[in-house]
């Protein structure tokens, strides 16, 4: 956020300010938004000696703001035997106990809900497909297909904390087919989400929101203690699939580096419907981050996997274009890093090492276990991509370098350089850590050498031209080859989206689009129009923004040549503030799995 990084570092204050009387809310970021969503009393029944589980249909506060409970088609019964029943009150009994205790303390900015998820970050209900939407001037020719964007959507009211990262995952999607233009958006479901629907009540940990300091491991030992009398099942997966999306030998994945991807499938109607947790026919035995990259000359899928608790820590492996794995291969590190991004070139995989790290003892001191190392000297490796074992890999340092999402890559041979694109972030723990410190996050070109195994790193726009950009993509056509554009997310304000820019990454020189007045948005997709083009920038922006005004949504279609706005589509419901998206073209579409 992924997970993907324009959502919610710095966000707000704690809700003890929010519902002061008398004056406005006291939020210290872009999520100043003029209501504060309302969260309905939970009705749900939840009787652990019959087990039946009922979940209630709410209504839904003004100006389509959701309730947090989604309704839930029928009743649910799980059969439990007397020992769970038991089991289950006891536990419930020391849950209750543990957030009574939790809500005599101000949550932090980052674990707020009122903060983390209000206005337009808030969650919606599940959208069945809706045909034939109206269309404001011409959708170009070049577009057929399906335009994806994967978010977090929370599908129960949260009991203690949350961090936007948390929600579980909902795919919207906009279907350009035949003249007529489609869009739908469903839950993804994850082992999680159908375990706490028939459960009517979210029982897994929240990896950010909740897992801090000592109540942090109370939930955890809670957790445990529910999986090993059966009450919940973690065996089939713990992870919400909320960030990334790629689509890869006939399959749409949705990812989050905590689990196994999920496969979606696209129906004929532009409906979407989860097929199930995918592991490559068998092949893939562990988490995936959110990332992975399709290299646009050979075909082959490239993935890393790391592990916050045993070593080996990080594990870098790639599929053949018809979905063969390779062998893993072990990275060896000292500490288990936080890696939701990394990048390839031409021959190489580009892995970044940095200071954001897992430290799991934090929690028994009362602190975060995501924390940032200042004592860690952050680096860059470099290794083939058809290594075998990590032992050539080139490690290059590369101070106080913190970058949650890498844009590009590419060799300059010449120079005997790797150059990388990405944004700077600091201060790099912000996302997770409230801070006082407001974030930056800064386009910046760093050059690997390969023969010094000394690194360079430059601003590349100026200062006068310096704006927080994160979340976008090069065109994929070129991925890890030299590239002259990035199109980047305008985080402005920090963590809205008012507008994209188109960077040109040798001279600096940006040029910006805007939504509009009291629109944001999110990350601005490329789609080029013709592979074969000549211009590398020939080609379309697509975009879901949303009217703060208005309170409606709709997907813009940007030429990003001139940066001159194309078609608008009008969305039949409000589209959240979410994470990263794909498109898959028509043909594409004929070869889904």
């Amino acid at each position: 956020m992924a997970a993907a990084a324009a959502a919610t570092a710095n966000l707000g204050s704690s809700s003890s300010s929010l519902n002061r009387p008398g004056r406005k809310p006291n939020i210290n970021s872009a999520l100043q938004t003029p209501s504060i969503p309302h969260f309905p009393k939970q009705s749900t029944t939840y009787t652990p000696s019959s087990t039946t589980i009922s979940t209630p249909t709410t209504k839904l506060p003004k100006q389509d703001t959701p309730s947090l409970v989604a309704p839930s088609p029928k009743q649910q019964r799980k059969q439990w035997n007397f020992l769970q029943s038991a089991a289950a009150m006891a536990l419930d009994a020391v849950e209750s106990a543990l957030v009574s205790h939790e809500r005599q303390h101000p949550l932090p900015k980052t674990a707020d809900p009122s903060v983390q998820i209000s206005g337009n970050f808030a969650p919606v209900p599940e959208q069945p497909v809706v045909q034939d939407l109206p269309v404001a001037g011409k959708i170009p020719d070049c577009i057929q297909g399906v335009y994806l964007r994967n978010g977090a959507n929370p599908f129960h009211e949260p009991v203690a904390g949350h961090h936007f990262f948390d929600g579980d995952g909902m795919v919207h999607a906009v279907q350009f087919k035949k003249g007529s233009v489609s869009y739908s958006s469903r839950l993804t479901e994850t082992n999680r989400l159908v375990q706490e629907r028939e459960l009517g009540r979210p029982l897994f940990p929240k990896a950010i929101g909740e897992l801090h300091g000592h109540s942090g491991i109370a939930r955890l030992l809670l957790f445990y203690a529910r999986g090993a009398f059966g009450i919940v099942d973690p065996s089939h997966g713990t992870g919400v699939a909320n960030a990334g999306l790629v689509y890869f030998d006939g399959h749409l994945l949705a990812m989050s580096e905590d689990d196994l991807p999920y496969h979606v499938r696209v129906l004929p109607s532009g409906d979407l419907e989860t097929v199930g947790r995918y592991d490559f026919d068998g092949q893939l035995q562990t988490t995936m981050i959110a990332h992975p990259k399709v290299d646009p000359v050979s075909g082959e899928l490239f993935a890393l996997s790391y592990d916050v608790v045993q070593k080996p820590y990080l594990k870098y492996f790639r599929f053949s274009p018809d979905g063969k794995k390779s062998p893993d291969v072990e990275i060896p590190l000292d500490q288990p890093t936080m890696m939701h991004d990394f990048a390839i070139t031409e021959r190489f995989v580009v892995v970044p090492d940095q200071q954001v790290v897992f430290k799991l003892p934090e929690m028994i001191r009362g602190g975060s276990p995501v924390i940032y190392d200042k004592n860690k000297m952050a680096r860059f490796g470099i290794l083939d991509k058809n290594a075998t074992d990590a032992s050539k890999t080139r490690w290059i340092e590369a101070p106080d370098c913190f970058c949650f999402h890498l844009w590009n890559a590419w060799e300059e041979p010449e120079t005997d350089e790797v150059v990388v694109i990405g944004s700077c972030m600091t201060p790099p723990d912000s996302i997770f850590n409230e801070c006082d410190e407001s974030l930056e996050s800064v386009l910046s070109e760093i050059r690997l050498n390969l023969k010094t195994g000394k690194s360079t790193r430059r601003q590349i726009m100026s200062e006068a031209d310096q704006v927080n950009l994160e979340a976008g993509m090069v065109n994929r056509n070129l991925l890890g080859r030299k590239t002259q554009f990035a199109y980047l997310a305008l985080a402005e304000p920090w963590p809205k989206v008012s507008g994209f820019a188109k960077v040109d990454l040798s001279t600096g020189e940006v040029h910006k689009y805007m939504y509009g007045d009291q629109k944001f948005g999110g990350e601005p997709l490329f789609l080029p129009r013709d592979p074969n083009s000549e211009r590398e920038d020939d080609g379309y922006i697509l975009a879901f923004v949303h009217d703060e005004k208005e309170w409606k949504s709709e997907l813009q279609i940007v030429n990003a040549m001139n940066l001159k706005l194309e078609a608008t589509v009008k969305l039949p419901s409000r589209v959240p503030y979410g994470f990263h998206g794909t498109f898959i073209g028509a043909k594409d579409l004929q070869k889904q799995a």
